[in-house]
């Protein structure tokens, strides 16, 4: 399998970010990413979907949209959508129809930042997820680097540091989105976990300070979503849009927060009595599974079935005979910038 690094979620001037779709994909490319996938606000632009390249580089930028009610005070129900291949904004007011209607239209749709509390300080207010009996999305947006700011600051003085230090800010998913989780795929759910940047590049002015808050590139050197597909891109767009997003669907993916230490050549993958799986994948307990983990360096290495630990390590392997079906997953945390941060969610393996 070949490894592609991607970031989704990310807004440009059509709706509330401050850059162009050209921007965005100079920035791709600076940050070695191999495709980012576009989310703007209630609006599917039709047409800007292609290869960018800088000389021997290229990145693959697509576009999906954010689609929420904006008649609802709070606007809470996100849903990121992608590949639909239309404007779907229409059914906004209806989180199980919209939901629907991508599937029927052969996309996938993640419920963005599902725990993203208020920030009163900012005058910011709870848009986390809140209809929780809809059924049919591909996932959720576990890790939302933007949404996460609000975990850490207390006061403007916090908006102030982190602003000018943004690397300080990132812990993990929210517990609360880990365990909402974690009690859908115990529940018997297939549920694909993604991390988004939310980027928006937003523009701050404090009294005579001026500041991009959060560059683009800043955040596509954060947390990505890394998929496993057949193949490298191979240039063609309608393929190669066709695999990354047939890839998300099946969450062959983890999440990894990249700044700390690169996290790709990460794997999670389980040998059964007459197949192989990877992240993402379902193989029979009957015969007995070994799961395998490796890490691209040591770390904090947890093993977890059905949301509770089950190994942990330090260090870059794990290995675990079961004979017991489950939802099993991995967590890594390594130590950066005097803390213990997450720094790879992988998607689960079903042990049934």
């Amino acid at each position: 399998m070949h490894e592609l690094t991607i970031n989704l979620h990310m807004h440009t001037t059509y709706s509330d970010g401050s850059g162009t779709h050209a921007d965005l994909a100079r920035a791709a490319i600076k940050s070695g990413l191999d495709a980012i996938l576009v989310s703007d606000h209630n609006i599917w632009v039709q047409g800007l979907e292609s290869y960018h390249r800088n000389g021997k580089q290229r990145v693959l930028l697509l576009v999906g949209e954010e689609v929420h009610d904006q008649g609802r005070d709070p606007q809470k129900n996100h849903l990121l959508v992608f590949g639909a291949e239309r404007e779907l904004a229409t059914l906004a007011d209806d989180p199980q129809a919209l939901i629907d209607a991508v599937r029927q239209a052969g996309g996938v749709s993640f419920i963005a930042h599902p725990v993203d509390p208020e920030l009163p300080a900012f005058n910011e207010t709870d848009i986390s997820w809140e209809d929780w009996r809809v059924s049919g999305y591909t996932g959720i947006e576990l890790w939302n680097g933007f949404s996460e700011l609000k975990m850490v600051i207390k006061d403007k003085l916090d908006g102030l540091f982190y602003a000018y230090y943004p690397e300080f800010i990132a812990r993990g998913p929210h517990p609360k989105a880990l365990r909402i989780w974690d009690n859908l795929l115990t529940s018997g759910r297939r549920v694909v976990a993604v991390g988004g940047s939310d980027a928006h590049a937003s523009k701050m002015r404090m009294g005579p300070l001026r500041k991009t808050i959060f560059p683009y590139e800043f955040h596509f050197s954060t947390v990505n979503t890394h998929l496993l597909v057949p193949q490298p891109l191979t240039g063609d767009l309608l393929a190669d849009r066709k695999m990354i997003y047939t890839a998300l669907a099946a969450g062959h993916a983890f999440i990894g927060y990249d700044l700390p230490a690169p996290t790709r050549g990460f794997r999670f993958s389980a040998q059964g009595k007459e197949k192989s799986a990877l992240m993402g994948d379902e193989l029979p307990a009957e015969g007995g599974v070994t799961l395998q983990v490796k890490a691209p360096k040591r770390a904090d290495l947890r093993l977890l079935k059905d949301g509770k630990v089950l190994k942990a390590v330090e260090g870059e392997l794990i290995t675990h005979i079961t004979t017991e079906p489950g939802v099993y997953r991995v967590e890594a945390y390594l130590r950066f910038l005097g803390r213990k941060r997450g720094w790879i969610f992988s998607n689960p393996i079903y042990v049934r």
